[in-house]
């Protein structure tokens, strides 16, 4: 470069557009359209609604009432809770179906009206059941008149436990414990049969101490608080991955459960 040479500004090319002219070439943004508001899921009452008209569509001139049982009757609800329908008909026609409102399922029970009146004085679930239901619908007070019933039913107490139904519940308890421990080198498999023993034992706890039983979701806690030694064992064997401590921790379970119940009798 030539050192005598006078150095001149640099010059912006004319193509080049200055901030006014930008400005004036922006467009105006539109706004976003206005979007639809989400349906709010259907409510309870709305469910209810849907599922009773559903019910009297079905069994028409034979429907005497429909109850509402279970969590839906305790304002118990959860986001998975089903509805528990139980529909009293005329005669015997009975059966089971499952229906869907919105993302609810409805189990429905049809069941004869006079039949569930006589299982209430022997029925250990029925009882319980029923003093909380609600009723949707019915013909001649047909299920107030049946919960007045229930209500009553359960004030006077579950029904009496013999000794040979006492030994009965014992036996079945050691005999799915047996079995797990049997297939102990087929780990899924004894895991699956000891559902069916605590299953059997936590019923047993019920009806060796004369209660009622209280809801799946309930029961523990119930336990618990009637017997915190029982509570913490079935804690303990629910919670245990081992099973080698499942089937010790089953044992004591029945020791302490079944403790003032003989086994059966050998006659050999």
């Amino acid at each position: 470069m030539d050192k005598n040479s006078t150095s001149q500004p640099c010059e912006a090319p004319s193509d080049i557009p200055t901030r006014n002219e930008l400005q004036a070439e922006l467009l105006e943004f539109p706004e976003a359209p206005e979007q639809p508001k989400t349906a709010e899921p259907p409510g309870l009452e709305e469910i209810l609604a849907a599922s009773l008209r559903f019910v009297r569509g079905k069994r028409g001139g034979d429907l005497l009432a429909v109850i509402l049982v279970g969590s839906g009757a305790r304002r118990a609800l959860t986001q998975h809770s089903d509805l528990d329908l139980i529909a009293l008909v005329k005669g015997q026609d009975e059966g089971e179906e499952t229906i869907r409102v919105s993302d609810r399922y409805i189990e429905v029970r049809y069941r004869g009206h006079k039949t569930v009146e006589q299982e209430l004085s022997h029925s250990p679930r029925l009882p319980p059941l029923l003093r909380k239901g609600r009723v949707l619908f019915e013909y001649e007070a047909t299920g107030t008149k049946l919960l007045e019933k229930a209500n009553q039913r359960f004030r006077q107490g579950p029904p009496p436990v013999g000794l040979n139904e006492k030994i009965r519940l014992k036996v079945d308890c050691l005999h799915w414990l047996g079995k797990a421990e049997d297939l102990a080198d087929q780990p899924a498999t004894a895991c699956y049969l000891l559902e069916y023993f605590i299953e059997n034992l936590l019923q047993a706890f019920f009806r060796l101490r004369g209660l009622w039983l209280t809801a799946p979701a309930d029961m523990l806690r119930f336990v618990a608080s009637r017997d915190a030694a029982v509570g913490e064992l079935v804690d303990r064997f629910l919670t245990e991955p081992g099973l080698p401590e499942r089937f010790n921790l089953g044992r004591q379970l029945v020791d302490l459960v079944f403790r003032d119940i003989p086994t059966p009798p050998r006659v050999d």
